[in-house]
């Protein structure tokens, strides 16, 4: 961010620039969060005085009830990885929360224990590492056939539009067996979903039921014409082995069907916007190719693709973290764009350094909860960031960088268009 940011608790407008990297908040207070609106993939300025004076702080969620932030890698990861730390409680009825609206008890990204673990397993065969790696010819024919329409139109060309999110709808629509006339729909429904403050609360009840009714007609559908897609292998887990719950089965869906192509939809653009801005790393992967793959751990990393740490932890006990007493019954908020730029864990961490190993990052989460899809959307943006810089070497930006529109009022970072040229 640059210039002052005013906290909208106290209405003390401070300049990150300009403090010394000092914690700008006094002891006890719990000012909003998150702390102004995200500067297009800058981190958030309060994270490094954060994270040396005060890593656990008190904050302010934007739908009412307070929190802690941890900003700290190690204690971001216990967040994600101790079990004493519960979705299910900070998704209940009452909980501090980032959105207009909590999700559904029975989402997989709300569940716990013995149940989320049996969800998972119903689709993680679905997201091995040896399954993602048989579908890479897919991938590519799926990315050349996008590219060879976006070059028949000729530059500029809008990689949001053209490439990007049809590219990263179409691999997860692949994989439920969602008919490809309808995969535009998914887009206005994933917005609705991902809002902060883009959508009214009913316009968010309005999406969420089209979604919700749409994926159960196709539940439907697999019932008289059987599929071997994931839909079809969840109505026969459902129906034929009573693994799961008609609700289970659509609501864990309608996860895999959002989160499936969030993560590859906006950090492709935002991964080119990055490499733009560092022309010589730019001309490093252009020419080196068996850099991608460190080169996309590094990105992951190193972009924060949040624009609020959306997924708090409540305690079901009394439990030490960072030197604080966190109460059984109070909510933790895990930043992973904070920790990603942690100095105890990584080397420079402002500095991008596309050869950075190890990079135990976070941008997949960490625990129970680690981001199923994390290897497809490993494979998708290596083989993106592969295809691109083998058919376009001279691909650079087509318009000034300032004249880019960012999104707004969203759980992502990202760009509504982004006009290139080669």
């Amino acid at each position: 961010m640059t210039g002052q940011v005013t906290n909208s608790v106290t209405g003390r407008a401070t300049d990150p620039a300009t403090e010394g990297s000092r914690c700008p908040f006094a002891a006890g207070e719990a000012p909003a969060y998150p702390f102004g609106s995200p500067d297009r993939l800058e981190p958030d300025p309060y994270w490094e005085p954060l994270r040396r004076e005060q890593p656990l702080q008190r904050v302010t969620l934007p739908y009412g009830g307070e929190a802690w932030l941890a900003t700290r890698y190690q204690d971001v990861r216990k967040v994600f990885a101790d079990r004493r730390f519960s979705r299910a409680l900070a998704v209940a009825p009452g909980a501090p929360r980032f959105l207009p609206h909590q999700p559904p008890a029975d989402a997989v990204l709300s569940v716990e224990g013995p149940d989320h673990a049996r969800l998972r397993r119903l689709v993680g065969k679905v997201f091995t590492p040896r399954r993602v790696e048989a579908m890479r010819p897919l991938i590519q024919s799926t990315a050349d056939r996008l590219l060879d329409a976006m070059e028949e139109i000729g530059p500029p060309a809008d990689l949001v539009e053209d490439f990007s999110l049809p590219f990263a709808v179409s691999m997860i629509c692949e994989l439920l067996g969602v008919p490809p006339e309808d995969r535009k729909r998914f887009c206005t429904w994933s917005d609705a979903l991902l809002t902060t403050t883009a959508h009214t609360p009913a316009q968010v009840r309005d999406h969420m039921m089209q979604m919700h009714d749409y994926l159960g007609g196709l539940v439907a559908q697999r019932r008289t014409r059987p599929t071997e897609d994931l839909i079809g292998s969840l109505v026969t887990a459902r129906d034929a082995e009573d693994k799961l719950t008609e609700g289970e089965l659509v609501r864990l869906a309608e996860a895999i069907l959002i989160a499936g192509y969030e993560t590859s939809a906006s950090q492709i653009p935002n991964f080119l916007y990055v490499l733009f801005r560092n022309p010589h790393l730019l001309e490093r992967l252009r020419n080196d190719h068996d850099l991608i793959p460190d080169a996309v751990e590094e990105l992951l990393r190193y972009v924060p693709i949040g624009t609020v740490d959306g997924f708090p932890r409540t305690a079901t006990e009394d439990v030490e973290l960072g030197g604080v007493l966190i109460r059984a019954g109070e909510t933790v908020v895990p930043s992973m764009g904070a920790a990603n730029r942690d100095p105890e864990l990584f080397a420079d961490p402002e500095e991008l350094d596309l050869t950075r190993s190890p990079n135990p990052h976070l941008g997949f989460g960490a625990g129970p909860h680690h981001c199923l899809g994390a290897q497809l959307a490993r494979v998708e943006l290596q083989i993106t960031l592969t295809t691109l810089f083998r058919r376009y070497p001279r691909l650079r930006l087509a318009v000034p960088e300032e004249s880019l529109a960012w999104k707004a009022g969203l759980m992502v970072r990202g760009m509504h268009t982004m006009p290139i040229t080669w």
